[in-house]
């Protein structure tokens, strides 16, 4: 696959352009991006270095969007104020390994220019010198033929033809200068054995020359103003197939987070954090620290970092799911969900089903769901901790991150969400969709369910997307079985009902008191209410399945989904109850429970969750 870089004719700019003030750099940097979020798509199939999950034009467009969102909002005559405030904004918004180290780059650039109000050829070039080093120093190992090098080379090009050859008008400087950049650019296709294999050039480096064209364009089209409104990146309708093969990763997750401080030290950082894994950039500043790095326990990260500040932005990309993903050529849509929907982890990966995980909160110290803490690792939290956990929905930065991603390797796109009536996550998750350009690439489902019931909805959108079907006959299917769909819950303990408020200390001991166990279940709304109880003496899990089976349909098929809090081997006679009573279960899983109904329901607890099959089910 080739990587397009066209070669500009350049027409005489309708005056010189001697200096840049602030105006006049946010006018360049806002064509630059344009440019690349136009190539966004292409730098996703080019993808290859150091993983092939088809997401660097996703993560390079994030985090400049941040920026022209900034520069659009307080326009600034002064130049140095202008980069310093694009740097800030990138650097919160960095995404990926690319994104990181533009962040930094741009550091460095506000860093140089700081208190200039214009800058003329030679100051220019410093700035950019500083930005390359900057760039350079944030990563833990340093590769050529990557952005690193074309980014390097731009930087002494403009130095020496402003310097040397004197040149101080600024299309001119671009011109020239973009001459060898591009044929830096060319050369990353035989300096990394990925690369050389895919025979393509460095996304993250195509990006850099998609930003200096656009800038280039901009200064040779006379430096007119962009008075329309930022346009999303357009979605094309061909699929093509992505560079590079998919492998097995050594490291899994793509990791990142805030830190925040007073003193922070970037080469204990490095230190630290070098050994957990790969592909580590630190962007920053000694206040402020984007942490990037690539590792198989994200909760590490997160830990180590917070010995150093205070961490926030946590974010963990499954790599390997997103590589197989963006290579699934024979798949039409993508399935999507939230990490309250419990499903067993090798389901996820048969089917590539991705996951936006919510935030667990044990007092100041926070994780992300299933991700940075395990459902095992969240239950010894609980017991031991005496600080009851709370959640909260994931940001809908995060799931546009993921929606950007998939729209860019499938036609649809199809979010299977918690219920609406539990958490904020379906709100957040409409709102993401709501910005992915064509506006219909991305639907959002209320499942009205949670835990093993949301997941037995998930697996279900998931079959159909295997069968071929299309996004609508995916979404008319989801919609007729989610009345079909019930889950029922039999709590382990009310003493963490009780913790999290969610019941009176009398209702606990009355309970107790009378030996009843009582049962949640959902409600057709998607409401979670206790409607039953169970004595607690005798075989509590026959019982339990006994009641199940009173409220299942004898003569229709059902998948059955049994989830549990460290309760194993009761899910396990659960399950084998149940199949002895009702003679037509298709299908059958046990998954450990996640966060948000162990928290209330306690370890013990065992779920069930019944879909009562249509004749057409896949």
């Amino acid at each position: 696959m080739q990587a397009q870089t066209p070669t500009l004719a350049v027409a005489p700019a309708q005056s010189p352009v001697l200096e840049l003030d602030g105006h006049r750099l946010s006018r360049l940097l806002r064509a630059g991006i344009r440019q690349l979020l136009a190539d966004q798509e292409q730098l996703n199939k080019i993808n290859v270095f150091p993983v092939a999950d088809g997401d660097t034009g996703t993560n390079m467009s994030l985090t400049l969007r941040a920026v022209v969102h900034q520069l659009q909002q307080r326009p600034d005559p002064h130049a140095g104020n202008t980069l310093t405030r694009a740097a800030d904004a990138a650097l919160d918004a960095a995404r990926g390994n690319s994104g990181a180290i533009l962040a930094q780059f741009l550091m460095g650039l506000g860093d140089s220019a700081g208190t200039l109000s214009t800058l003329n050829t030679r100051q220019f070039a410093a700035a950019v010198t500083a930005g390359s080093n900057y760039a350079r120093d944030s990563v833990g190992e340093p590769r050529e033929g990557t952005l690193l090098t074309v980014i390097r080379t731009f930087a002494d090009e403009i130095s020496q033809l402003s310097s040397a050859q004197r040149i101080q008008e600024f299309s001119e400087l671009f011109t020239r200068a973009l001459v060898a950049t591009r044929q830096a650019l060319q050369a990353t296709r035989t300096q990394l054995e990925e690369l050389r294999a895919a025979n393509v050039v460095d996304a993250g480096a195509q990006g850099f020359v998609d930003l200096l064209e656009g800038m280039l364009q901009q200064l040779t089209g006379g430096d007119q103003e962009l008075r329309e409104a930022f346009p999303e990146p357009p979605h094309g309708h061909e699929y093509s197939a992505l560079a590079g093969e998919p492998s097995d990763l050594s490291q899994r997750y793509c990791v990142e987070c805030t830190l925040l401080g007073s003193s922070l030290e970037h080469r204990k950082l490095r230190e630290q954090l070098a050994p957990l894994g790969s592909s580590l950039v630190l962007a920053g500043t000694q206040r402020k620290v984007r942490i990037h790095i690539h590792v198989n326990e994200p909760n590490q990260v997160f830990l180590l970092a917070a010995q150093h500040g205070t961490v926030s932005g946590h974010k963990a990309d499954d790599m390997q799911r997103q590589q197989d993903a963006a290579h699934a050529a024979d798949r039409r849509v993508a399935i999507i969900t939230d990490s309250v929907a419990d499903v067993p982890e090798g389901m996820l990966d048969e089917f590539g089903i991705h996951m936006v995980p919510l935030r667990i909160h044990f007092g100041e110290r926070s994780y992300l769901d299933k991700a940075g803490l395990s459902s095992v690792e969240f239950l010894e939290e609980l017991v031991r901790n005496p600080i009851h956990p709370t959640t909260s929905q994931p940001p809908h930065g995060d799931f546009r991150r993921q929606f950007e991603f998939l729209a860019s390797h499938f036609p649809a796109v199809i979010s299977v969400n918690v219920s609406a009536k539990l958490s904020g996550t379906y709100g957040s998750a409409s709102t993401a969709a709501q910005r992915v350009q064509p506006a219909d690439r991305v639907a959002v489902i209320d499942t009205l369910n949670v835990s093993v019931g949301q997941g037995l909805l998930v697996m279900y959108a998931a079959r159909c997307a295997a069968r071929g079907l299309n996004r609508d006959a995916i979404l008319a299917r989801l919609q007729a079985a989610i009345p079909r769909v019930r889950a029922f819950a039999l709590a382990g303990s009310l003493q963490y009902a009780v913790r999290g408020g969610r019941i009176k200390p009398l209702v606990k001991s009355i309970a107790d008191r009378l030996a009843l166990v009582p049962i949640l279940m959902t409600l057709p709304d998607g409401r979670v209410s206790a409607r039953a109880a169970l004595w607690r003496r005798g075989n509590l899990p026959y019982k339990f399945a006994s009641w199940v089976y009173r409220r299942m349909n004898p003569q229709s098929s059902y998948r059955i989904g049994i989830g549990h809090a460290a309760a194993e081997a009761p899910a396990q006679q659960l399950l084998q109850t149940l199949m002895r009573m009702h003679g037509r279960i298709a299908s059958s899983f046990i998954v450990p429970i996640g966060s948000t109904l162990a928290a209330h329901a306690g370890p013990g607890t065992v779920v069930v969750a019944v879909h009562e099959c249509s004749e057409d089910d896949p």
